[in-house]
């Protein structure tokens, strides 16, 4: 056993919001395997999903076995807490698909191969349920949870008072059945002592703690964590363009660490705890310097590094930080031609875009025709002729000093695109085709 004590390590980190009596006295006798349920709807995870990971992170550290539920058939119903409506339902061959994505996700927060006795586990919820008949699930285990039980549910009742024209279906109302059963399953079949989950998840897990205790006499444990939110108030892990996710090809590392890197001094003091491994000690290192020097911004800078490392690649956090100095370093040109296309694309999205032809380019064309008549950075030759003159023109961040200079196909950045840029802040990417 490690010598971590997950309990306080969690609670000095802020990532406690309940947790059944009797828990750390079993987590202290000895090693204990706890499971965190993952929706499979996605075939990425995103980071509203981290909290949940974090904690079975943490757990295996601290010298336990995590496993990772994926909810293939909790999945096909939807999870009525938190939600107004129900969701969409999902195929077994996209679940499957969603799984795979998701396990190698997981793989660079959990060790799943190594040999030791705490090495994590991966399962689906739909491997145990897709042959159990309705009739046997009611008759099993429908008649040890009363109705009243289930309706005093804070999950229910919220769904219930919200939705009073429209009611609950019952195949949502049954979901607490459902994932009462993947405990008691797990509790039997891999000896699953302990539940975890955010806040909203606290109905569902006593029920399966109490499924646990009427069918099999056991006792089972469970920890919620706070759901976490902005210090604004407002839902984390969203933006304009919706969720971050982890999948480079959804949200490029260059978003994501800038999602990171510009949050609150308030959330950057919150999310160091939860979202990265470094120590109480180092956290409080972080806090002085931030408290001295808030312009420096340590703290949101350090976890950026650690988060965008951890979820993509030490080599992915150094590009997006040399991307994020594209608009004000003197390597910019350097940077320009190292960066991959979806980082440029990043870097410029929203900069207004005009097409060249690719033709053109290949026999050369002077950069005054190219940015008055091919694209209409400027509305005359003479405006660009003038701004040339006063060194306030460059292309791929390099000062042009002639109008008349060649830019041919050599000049292209990731042979597709040329960044012309107009004065201090007017940037325009010109795609070649």
């Amino acid at each position: 056993m490690s010598k971590i004590n997950f309990v306080k390590e969690l609670e000095w980190r802020g990532m406690i919001n309940q947790m059944m009596p009797g828990t750390e006295e079993q987590l202290n006798k000895e090693m204990t395997s706890a499971y965190v349920g993952i929706d499979p709807t996605a075939d990425s995870l995103h980071i509203g999903h981290l909290v949940g990971i974090m904690m079975l992170k943490h757990f295996q550290r601290a010298g336990h076995r995590p496993i990772a539920l994926i909810g293939g058939a909790t999945g096909m119903i939807g999870d009525p807490s938190m939600k107004s409506q129900e969701r969409v339902l999902i195929d077994e061959v996209t679940l499957r698909h969603n799984q795979e994505c998701l396990r190698k996700q997981l793989e660079k927060f959990l060790d799943f191969d190594s040999e030791a006795p705490n090495a994590a586990i991966l399962v689906n919820n739909y491997d145990w349920m897709k042959n159990y008949s309705f009739l046997q699930f009611i008759r099993d285990v429908g008649k040890h949870i009363t109705v009243n039980y289930m309706m005093a549910k804070d999950s229910v009742k919220k769904r219930l008072s919200a939705n009073a024209d429209h009611g609950m279906s019952f195949t949502e109302f049954s979901y607490q059945l459902l994932q009462g059963y993947d405990f008691l399953y797990l509790y039997e079949h891999e000896g699953c002592r302990l539940q975890m989950g955010g806040s909203d998840q606290w109905g569902n897990i006593t029920t399966g703690t109490e499924l646990i205790r009427r069918m099999n006499g056991g006792e089972a444990f469970a920890i919620t964590c706070p759901l976490i939110t902005k210090a604004d108030g407002t839902k984390f892990g969203k933006t304009e363009g919706g969720n971050v996710w982890l999948d480079p090809k959804r949200t490029s590392p260059y978003k994501f660490y800038q999602f990171w890197l510009n949050v609150s001094d308030a959330d950057a003091a919150k999310y160091i705890k939860i979202f990265t491994d470094l120590t109480q000690e180092e956290v409080a290192a972080l806090e002085e310097e931030q408290a001295a020097d808030p312009g420096l911004r340590p703290l949101q800078k350090r976890l950026a590094k650690e988060i965008t490392t951890m979820v993509h690649s030490a080599a992915d956090y150094e590009m997006a930080v040399e991307a994020s100095q594209i608009l004000f370093s003197n390597k910019a040109k350097d940077i320009l031609h190292k960066i991959d296309e979806e980082t440029l694309l990043s870097v410029f999205e929203g900069v207004p875009q005009f097409e060249i032809s690719k033709a053109k380019l290949e026999e050369g064309v002077p950069a005054i025709a190219l940015l008055t008549d091919e694209a209409a950075v400027f509305a005359s030759k003479g405006e660009m002729k003038k701004m040339t003159q006063g060194g306030g023109v460059s292309i791929n961040k390099e000062k042009l000093t002639d109008q008349n200079a060649t830019i041919s196909t050599a000049d292209l950045l990731n042979d597709k695109y040329i960044l012309a840029q107009r004065g201090k802040k007017n940037y325009y990417l010109l795609i070649a085709k």
